[in-house]
């Protein structure tokens, strides 16, 4: 059966070149490049600047304690007296050694004196030939020269024994304790009657610190360690006084990453004249980061994270191109990035993965950076 003339004929229309396909349309920014001053919240412990502990250098019994927790001293100020009987015993005994032993002494320069004499007159003798021997001339110098050595020994005696007298004074000078710098003392230990001494336990009579000037210590993270400024002035806010900010000096670093936090710790030197802060606080500090050189900044939307990376589309010649960029700091409204991007460059607006790699775009007119 034909069916054409029913049907009519079959009429197909063929395009000679289809269009290509349309381009994206796309709004662009530019990179910007400055130096990136931010803050970061980092725990940090006050440590006195100095504190030690004070024990007693010789035995005894507490006579006397000047001094109780929270008192304020000054250095060379005494703390505690103790008493020792035994202790002048000892210098009698050192001086009464001393003494015999210079008595011994005038006894063997006299002696000496003797045989000198008697040395010099058989020497005058000797030169007329034989008035005296030759042997009782030898025998009288060794004796003169055997008395001048003990003399010597004598000497030496007498000049350990005064060394010794004058130790055994010094040692009673440490009946008296005192300060060895200006401070509190935190912790009292003892009382009248007390029986201390270098053996007598390892309990310390008092405790000494120094708190009108103290070290602020901060664990800084190992990633912001390259911002560390020395004699760069920190703020921190202590628990204590909520609303007041107080300021430190960075002193010291550690320059020692510890193993188990890689982290360094770093001081800050804090004055604390009016003793408002004190040892064992635990401030948190506004850590500020400093970057080395001026950092790369774009909006946010413009960075594209997927399971694989975090890029975002540069925009060459009207073709995207997607850069690797990893993500920093949030800077007002951008974002710090790392890669290899250049200050001025042109990058999308809003990144997404469906602009592929290398695709071609349309650039729209660019419109001043704003929070996205």
């Amino acid at each position: 059966m034909n069916l054409a003339p029913k049907f009519g004929p079959i009429i197909v229309f063929l395009f000679a070149g289809a269009p290509a396909a349309a381009q994206t349309a796309v709004d662009v920014v530019r990179v910007v490049s400055k130096a990136v001053e931010r803050q970061v919240k980092l725990p940090g412990e006050f440590q006195p600047y100095m504190a030690v502990p004070i024990f007693a250098k010789v035995s005894g019994f507490v006579r006397e304690v000047s001094v109780d927790r929270g008192s304020s001293v000054r250095r060379g100020q005494l703390l505690a007296t103790l008493e020792a009987p035994e202790m002048q015993a000892q210098i009698v005994e050192a001086e009464s050694k001393a003494q015999a032993l210079d008595l011994q002494r005038a006894e063997a320069e006299a002696k000496l004196a003797a045989a000198q004499s008697t040395y010099e007159r058989l020497k005058a003798a000797s030169a007329t030939p034989g008035v005296v021997a030759e042997n009782d001339v030898i025998v009288a110098q060794k004796t003169a020269e055997a008395a001048l050595s003990l003399v010597r020994s004598y000497e030496n005696s007498i000049k350990a024994a005064q060394a010794q007298v004058q130790a055994v004074k010094d040692l009673g000078q440490y009946l008296q304790i005192r300060a060895p710098f200006e401070g509190i003392i935190t912790e009292r230990n003892v009382h009248p009657g007390a029986l201390v001494g270098p053996g007598a336990g390892s309990t310390p009579l008092l405790r000494l610190h120094q708190i009108s000037r103290l070290r602020l210590v901060v664990a800084v993270p190992e990633a912001l360690v390259g911002g560390i400024v020395k004699g760069a002035q920190v703020p921190f806010t202590v628990p204590a006084y909520p609303g007041d900010t107080f300021h430190g000096v960075v002193s010291l670093a550690a320059h020692d990453l510890d193993e188990k936090t890689r982290s360094m710790a770093v001081e800050l030197d804090v004055r604390n004249a009016d003793l408002r802060l004190g040892a064992g606080m635990y401030p948190e500090v506004q850590w500020p980061v400093r970057r080395p050189q001026p950092s790369l900044l774009v909006p946010p939307a413009s960075i594209v994270t997927t399971t694989e990376r975090t890029f975002v589309i540069r925009v060459s010649n009207g073709v995207a191109q997607w850069v690797n960029v990893g993500r920093g700091a949030r800077v007002g409204d951008l974002i710090e990035v790392f890669g290899p991007l250049k200050e001025g460059e042109t990058i999308v607006r809003r990144g997404t993965d469906e602009i592929r790699d290398g695709s071609k775009v349309n650039v729209q007119p660019e419109k001043n950076q704003e929070s996205e």
